[in-house]
């Protein structure tokens, strides 16, 4: 009895494992589609701002466009701003960072980029976890 009990508990825990690993891929999916999402909105923009200058500059009578492509341009940088925190979300489920100087993709405990060899800022909730870890050691050692 206890071989079939050790085998549904394996069992249960590659289901599980599976169904996590499932769920962040097909969020990661999404993220990724609405990334792309709004790079063709931030196209379709620069196509506007574009159209808007050429008709400035074909015009005769000029008029003041500024204030319209500053709009727009605002517009882009909304977008840019999501597809940034798009990209931060998906390094989160994949457990990584970026390096703060070349934007390479490397483990969350790195110290140092793999790439370039700058020296990675302590991130904070690995600091939390280190804290935590001694503060843990620190509270058995007490108790013994």
């Amino acid at each position: 009895m206890d071989f079939f009990d050790k085998i549904g508990k394996k069992a249960s825990e590659t289901y599980k494992g599976a169904a996590e690993k499932t769920g962040r891929i097909a969020k990661e999916t999404k993220i990724k589609m609405a990334i792309n999402e709004n790079k063709g909105k931030i196209n379709d923009l620069y196509k506007e701002i574009g159209k808007k200058v050429y008709e400035n500059h074909v015009r005769e009578e000029k008029q003041n466009i500024e204030e319209e492509i500053e709009q727009e341009c605002t517009k882009i940088d909304v977008l840019a701003d999501e597809i940034e925190d798009y990209r931060k979300e998906i390094l989160e489920l994949k457990d990584k960072k970026q390096c703060k100087k070349c934007n390479t993709e490397m483990e969350v405990n790195s110290k140092f980029c793999p790439n370039c060899g700058a020296k990675q800022p302590e991130d904070a909730k690995q600091e939390a976890k280190e804290v935590e870890i001694v503060e843990d050691n620190k509270n058995n050692k007490e108790e013994k």
